[in-house]
């Protein structure tokens, strides 16, 4: 059975269309069930019905034409249970309904499993048989399994356009009013505009690996590509070079890196060599770098698997001489489509651009990174969304609340005009808020830092009046080398982010990689990358890697003595105390080498359980405390949030991660160490008064966050904000805890500012 289901899994994959693909099942699940019929029933949204949309076994009259709403029949049964349905004798059901069209008169046993996708029965899988008798558990068990990869099919279908009307295929439906799709905020901001959908004409999957016709004439064809999209990247940056400060450009010189010799080209050079093609080349090594950054941890270095294909997909076009036609852009372009780049961005004429849709990608994107910095509200990750289906329609993004309206009433696009015009008049009134201090109405004081990776994040952070850096990631030098960059080449860097914020403090994580964060010379596979060989742990285990890093730092910080350094993925203090011999026996180094230096701060970093209950003992032994808040959140509640199967179960408020939160604080303030938290939670202006509350005493954020959770503090009272907190304290449910602090904000007369569209009829936005 096992091997079958591959084979129909195979099939249905190279299938051209979702109407082939839904032959192969039927035809595929009947001949390896022994059944006499297969069917497939798909919901049609528009009439809330299930319509037959292929059978064998039954007339091929009916298809298209038998429809059942919700509650009818055993199918409506099966969709209405979201469980599969199986009986011996189906005409003797209560629920059974004849249809003389299909001629299943004849057939008595039924099974039928919903096909589900996210909760949502896209629906009904169904086999009957003439017997009667009930399937046993391997046949249902199968039929389940084959429901499932047909939710995928299906999903994908929509999401491409390739989907057929329901009904009458001529004849377009009426779309639903108010019709949204969920992702994630990438910028925040209300766009309204008209969709232009982004289609590549490459495509990295389907080239062959086969001979070239001589590695010379190979090599040329890769570098006469390569020659052309640096021109590309190059004329990209130039476009957008009186919307973005100089810094924020550095953005586009990471992918012109990662054209250099050291990188890809000698990866791609080195295989025509041993005689693949150029195509064939370029195809291995873009995978092969995008397996790496897309299995990584860390959702910044995560998205750089985005960037490597958007990459090789432009090398590609070239190397295939495709012609891509040129895009009529309209006055309030909505840029849509499966992966938007930043290349993208700088193809819309200026002043046209309102906002950005992208089916996959992050808030850590490069797209969504300049999108903040352009103020062009962003939309990430909308999975399901039929983006094929939207070029030229009006569509209205949400960049708060992660939301694409397709279709919607005039009251709603009224409402969200009136936000627009409403979002200007805050954004004034926040710009204002730069240069004054981050306290509450009765003095008490907390830091704004921000969280950075590149030296684009830095000017934009300190024209938003950050106080200094929360968390550096030193991972980037790593990764776009093909070799452990030396000391001399990170102390470079580093001199770089702590030049940008002095005398400001700058916290540098130490190489936080391993396990699902792998570097390409340096690999490592193990069956539990979560929970393996990473962070401190691989740092400790290869103290020549360690000591080289922290040496270059100490260096970097000559004359500035702004560093502070943080440790990942502490567990216990023996870890701490490993490395804190290894840090001190560093300093001597520098220093004996005569570079005039001050020992820096030292910290951990909480984000594992293990050190929620070692607080105090930790903090015993460094001069701070950081929380990563993602991290942590995700280990209490054994959710990774970029696993959408499970995303909805990750809730920053929940009861145990805000109990471990409020623990860690106690604690850290019995030692008398800084404590500060980094991750989503930190600049999430919901959160700042129960995190005031707490105790923590630094937020490190996107930059973009700093404005809001600046104006939420300043309007608040200490006192106030310690009563909110009791009061969530005593509640067991994320959403009541969530909704109790918007209500108090609201009452505050605060949640308007930093979420306009908060009153805006929510019964028809949410």
């Amino acid at each position: 059975m096992l091997k079958t289901l591959r084979g129909i899994v195979q099939e249905v994959n190279t299938a051209g269309d979702l109407k082939s693909a839904l032959d192969i099942i039927v035809h595929r699940v009947r001949e390896a069930m022994t059944t006499q019929v297969c069917s497939v029933y798909l919901w049609d949204p528009d009439s809330s019905q299930y319509v037959l949309m292929a059978t064998e076994g039954l007339k091929q009259d009916a298809i298209g034409r038998v429809r059942l709403s919700s509650a009818q029949g055993l199918v409506g049964l099966v969709g209405v249970r979201e469980e599969p349905l199986n009986l011996d004798d189906a005409p003797q059901h209560p629920k059974y309904q004849y249809f003389p069209e299909t001629g299943e008169e004849q057939f008595h046993s039924f099974l039928g499993v919903p096909i589900v996708h996210h909760r949502r029965v896209l629906g009904v899988l169904v086999v009957q048989q003439r017997d009667r008798r009930r399937f046993d558990e391997g046949e249902e068990a199968f039929l389940v399994t084959m429901s499932a990869q047909l939710a995928g099919v299906i999903i994908h279908a929509e999401a491409t356009g390739k989907i057929n009307e329901l009904n009458q295929p001529d004849k377009p439906s009426k779309p639903r009013k108010d019709q949204q799709f969920k992702g994630v905020s990438g910028s925040p901001g209300i766009a309204i505009g008209h969709a232009a959908v982004m289609i590549r004409s490459a495509d990295l999957d389907s080239v062959p690996s086969k001979k070239g016709t001589g590695v010379e004439i190979e090599k040329d064809i890769f570098q006469k590509a390569v020659l052309a999209v640096r021109q590309d990247i190059r004329n990209a940056g130039a476009k957008l070079a009186d919307q973005l400060r100089p810094e924020e450009q550095a953005l586009f010189d990471v992918y012109l890196n990662m054209l250099d010799d050291e990188a890809l080209g000698s990866e791609v050079n080195s295989l025509i060599e041993d005689g693949e093609w150029a195509q064939g080349a370029l195809s291995r090594v873009i995978k092969q770098y995008e397996q790496h950054f897309s299995v990584m941890d860390d959702p910044y270095l995560r998205e750089r698997a985005t960037d490597i294909r958007d990459m090789g997909i432009r090398l590609l076009e070239y190397m295939q001489s495709a012609k891509v036609e040129p895009i009529e852009y309209p006055s309030d372009v909505i840029l849509v489509g499966e992966e938007i780049t930043p290349t993208m961005l700088a193809e819309v004429p200026k002043g046209k651009l309102q906002g950005i849709v992208s089916v996959e990608g992050s808030s850590n994107s490069h797209v969504a990174i300049l999108a903040r910095a352009m103020g062009i509200p962003t939309i990430m990750g909308v999975q399901g969304l039929p983006y094929a289906k939207l070029d030229g329609k009006k569509i209205i993004i949400d960049g708060y609340r992660g939301k694409v309206f397709t279709h919607f009433s005039d009251k709603l696009l009224g409402h969200f005009q009136a936000i627009v015009e409403e979002e200007k008049e805050l954004v004034r009134e926040l710009d204002t808020l730069k240069n004054l201090p981050c306290e509450t109405k009765d003095n008490h004081r907390m830091k704004l830092w921000v969280n950075t990776g590149l030296m684009a994040d830095v000017f934009r952070s300190l024209d938003r009046g950050a106080e200094g850096v929360g968390l550096y990631r030193t991972e980037v030098p790593f990764m776009i080398k093909d070799r452990f960059p030396t000391e001399k080449e990170q102390m470079h860097t580093y001199r770089e982010q702590l030049k940008a914020f002095a005398p400001s403090p700058v916290t540098m994580r130490t190489l936080d990689i391993g396990g699902d964060k792998e570097l390409s010379y340096f690999p490592i596979k193990e069956d539990n990358p979560f929970l393996g060989w990473r962070g401190i742990r691989i740092t400790l285990d290869h103290p020549e890697i360690f000591l080289v890093q922290v040496r270059a730092m100490m260096k970097a910080s000559e004359g500035l003595n702004n560093l502070r350094i943080m440790l990942p993925m502490i567990t216990g203090t023996g870890e701490v105390e490993e490395a804190m011999r290894l840090i001190h026996r560093a300093f001597y180094e520098v220093c004996e080498e005569g570079f005039h230096v001050a020992m820096p701060e030292v910290g951990v970093m909480i984000e594992v359980p293990a050190a929620v209950y070692q607080t105090r003992e930790l903090a015993q032994l460094v001069d701070f405390i950081s929380v990563g808040s993602n991290d942590l959140t995700q280990y209490i509640l054994a959710v990774d949030r970029n696993n959408a199967r499970v995303a909805d179960l990750y809730h920053s408020y929940h009861p145990a991660v805000l109990q471990a939160l409020k623990k860690i604080a106690e604690d850290a303030h019995m030692e008398d160490v800084t404590l500060s938290i980094c991750g989503e939670l930190a600049g999430d202006p919901i959160a700042a008064p129960i995190l005031l509350a707490m105790g923590y005493e630094i937020l490190s954020m996107n930059s973009a966050s700093l404005p809001k959770v600046k104006y939420v503090v300043r309007n608040i009272k200490y006192s106030w904000a310690q009563e909110l907190l009791a009061r969530i304290m005593i509640s067991d449910c994320p959403e009541v805890i969530y909704s109790t602090i918007e209500l108090a904000l609201e009452e505050a007369g605060i949640l308007s500012f930093i979420r306009p569209q908060a009153g805006i009829m929510s019964n028809q936005i949410n």
